[in-house]
């Protein structure tokens, strides 16, 4: 059986990406994209690397153009997925790549976004150690799923590990981010502009402002420990390369804890996941070696004169960061095989 799938803001970055990726599903057919001021303009004039999917035409992004479907992606910007839940109430399934069903807290919804509070869905990071399972079992049959923020995907992944196995304190988590501006989507900004960007490296949204700080606290205590106990100095730098995370996470060690049973925490977590992989001791990754693959890399080190745990993470923002999140969260609530249509090599030089 072959499932109708749409995907609104098709125009954008995130939409983009979730397209390419599901272009080459066996298990679904991409029926309708849409858009807001793009909306009856061929899907290939905005992204003329959708060859197979030239054939669509963008429609308006509406309750009753994205009905009727088996599944529907909503990659909108902040704010605009949850006015379409209720409409889309008897779609099977329905995934958010935008931040408005990430955030269990009211509190910190109201602090960092605003407004009200969507319901929270199902946190599509299928690797992230809950507890003593992991996501992808509350991901399994969900109905709703919210993909994650791609930087707080990277530090979660990097970290969770050690929390979950108590080798690490997670009250002095310190993350600097080196991130490309695709992450920002696709709308014009001046401090987007090549002119901008190129030849610099510009820190943003320094000092505990960005948005995707509540959502690492909320990913990190699911691990095993109160989100009270978190927390962490996060400072993302934008860089001139399109695409790209390289986040550099590190805390403290807990007492008595030894550099194999720190190395072992995180080797145990992601021996059997296809998707994150940690590199021999002493190997660090590039983003380069992530690009177009649905895979987060990392590298970790012991710093025994600081006494803290360094992890290194590199992923593709748009691929396991964002689309590749989604598609994976889909195949796993729809019982498909987890791995499908999701690209495990990248693209060098």
């Amino acid at each position: 059986m072959t499932l109708s799938v749409a995907v609104s803001g098709a125009s954008g970055y995130a939409g983009g990406e979730i397209l390419r990726l599901l272009a080459d599903h066996p298990d679904v057919q991409v029926r309708t994209v849409t858009a807001h001021s793009s909306a009856g303009q061929p899907l290939v004039a905005h992204q003329p690397h959708l060859r197979s999917l030239a054939h669509l035409e963008l429609k308006p992004t509406t309750p009753e153009v994205l009905a009727g479907h088996d599944v529907v992606f909503l990659a909108l910007p902040h704010g605009q997925s949850a006015q379409y839940t209720d409409a889309l109430a008897d779609t099977p399934l329905v995934i958010d790549a935008g931040a408005d069903h990430r955030l269990t807290s009211p509190d910190d919804w109201a602090e960092f976004y605003g407004g009200a509070h969507p319901e929270p869905w199902a946190y599509g990071v299928p690797e992230l150690p809950v507890g003593r399972r992991k996501q992808r079992e509350l991901l399994r049959g969900a109905a709703r799923i919210a993909a994650p923020g791609c930087n707080a995907s990277t530090v979660a992944l990097s970290l969770a590990p050690g929390i979950a196995a108590g080798v690490i304190e997670p009250g002095d988590i310190v993350s600097v981010l080196a991130v490309g501006p695709s992450g920002a989507g696709k709308s014009a900004k001046t401090n987007l502009l090549a002119s901008e960007i190129l030849g610099t490296a510009n820190p943003y949204a320094v000092g505990g402002t960005h948005r995707h700080i509540p959502e690492i606290r909320q990913a990190l205590a699911a691990a095993g420990t109160p989100a009270a106990g978190i927390r962490i100095s996060f400072t993302p730098v934008l860089v001139p390369m399109a695409r790209g995370i390289l986040a550099t996470s590190s805390a403290p060690i807990r007492e008595g804890v030894s550099d194999a049973e720190i190395r072992a925490a995180w080797e145990q977590a992601y021996a059997d996941e296809p998707f994150v992989e940690l590199l021999p001791e002493g190997v660090f990754p590039r983003t380069a070696d992530v690009l177009g693959a649905n895979v987060a890399s990392l590298g970790l080190a012991i710093d025994r004169a600081a006494n803290r745990v360094v992890v290194v993470a590199a992923v593709d923002n748009l691929v396991k960061g964002t689309a590749g999140a989604a598609v994976q969260s889909m195949n796993i609530a729809l019982g498909l095989a987890e791995t499908t249509a999701l690209p495990l090599n990248g693209v060098a030089p």
